[in-house]
């Protein structure tokens, strides 16, 4: 997968996975880093699905609507890549915090959804419940924080605390924070993922 990795000045730090949204690439989100955590290593990954020429992490039918077999491949995908970097860059596999925006939260929350140990712990700006119906794994010892509009128009505010039940019976730590906006990504809730990751997981 396309990716960049910035090695960090304390390894003892979580490696931070940047995951964009529709049509965005692993430039994106690098800007949050500095707000988050600027000693640990980042590892930021482009989509490999194209849709209309933008990069997406994995395909869909239509708005809102997942093409469910294409999520579960690209997720075991974006899995596999991960053991390859760890390895690649020397960096703890155990201990990697995904941040991810609307596509990009959608496929770290899959991972959360479909493999224990893929995540230590994630920052959600503005997810969907990926899939419905299934068992998820034990994700005990697993922190999230997901941000969401109250006025998102393609993610609702009823599917933001869905996810957040589906977390917190697989025993994950979850917290949702609202912010007053639309499905855009803001400072304040950049803010807010800053000060719960150095609450949680520093």
């Amino acid at each position: 997968m396309k990716h960049i990795f910035n090695k960090g000045t304390n390894p003892a730090k979580p490696t931070l996975l940047l995951l964009h949204g529709t049509g965005g690439n692993e430039l994106d989100l690098l800007p949050l880093t500095a707000r988050i955590d600027d000693e640990a290593s980042v590892l930021s990954v482009r989509g490999n699905v194209l849709e209309n020429g933008m990069p997406r992490f994995f395909r869909r039918l239509a708005e809102g609507i997942f093409d469910e077999a294409d999520l579960i491949f690209r997720t075991h995908e974006l899995n596999q890549f991960l053991d390859e970097a760890a390895e690649e860059y020397h960096f703890d596999r155990n201990n990697i915090i995904a941040i991810g925006y609307s596509n990009g939260a959608n496929i770290a929350a899959s991972l959360l959804f479909h493999y224990e140990n893929a995540l230590k712990g994630a920052i959600l700006h503005h997810p969907m419940v990926p899939r419905r119906g299934i068992q998820l794994p034990d994700l005990s010892g697993k922190s999230v924080f997901i941000a969401a509009g109250t006025n998102d128009p393609i993610c609702s505010p009823l599917e933001s605390s869905e996810l957040q039940s589906l977390l917190e019976k697989a025993n994950s730590e979850v917290e949702l924070h609202w912010v007053d906006r639309g499905h855009q990504l803001t400072s304040e809730e950049v803010e807010a993922a800053a000060k719960w990751y150095h609450k949680n997981l520093k």
